[in-house]
């Protein structure tokens, strides 16, 4: 239920972004919910393999390279899904450092409504 709840949340963050960023276009609310589902899979499976591969060149950028990781992420989402598109690089990495600021806040709102 606390997944379903997280994906949920996801998509509408990702679907006020995208009427917030014109560089970044949702199809619609089922798009959305599939951009969050294979952004959270490629979080998981591909983001690690790209930690590993660029730890130089996150350790010599004090790990402000990371932010170019997560713009890669959600480059790779736009190639694998129709109907969300990103411009280019810039908003991707724009789009990917609102959606973390937007779920962290969201999320830590959820665990302090359930104590």
């Amino acid at each position: 239920m606390k997944f379903i709840l997280k994906l949920l949340l996801t998509a509408l963050i990702v679907v006020a972004l995208s009427k917030l960023l014109p560089g970044i276009f949702v199809d619609g609310y089922v798009t959305a919910i599939i951009v969050a589902l294979v952004l959270g899979l490629l979080n998981f499976i591909v983001k690690p393999i790209l930690i590993i591969l660029t730890l130089p060149i996150t350790l010599l950028t004090l790990g402000l390279f990371l932010l170019v990781i997560n713009g890669l992420i959600i480059v790779i989402c736009d190639k694998f899904i129709n109907g969300f598109s990103v411009e280019n690089i810039w908003w991707a990495i724009l789009f990917s450092l609102l959606l973390s600021i937007a779920q962290s806040i969201f999320f830590s709102l959820l665990k302090e409504e359930k104590k």
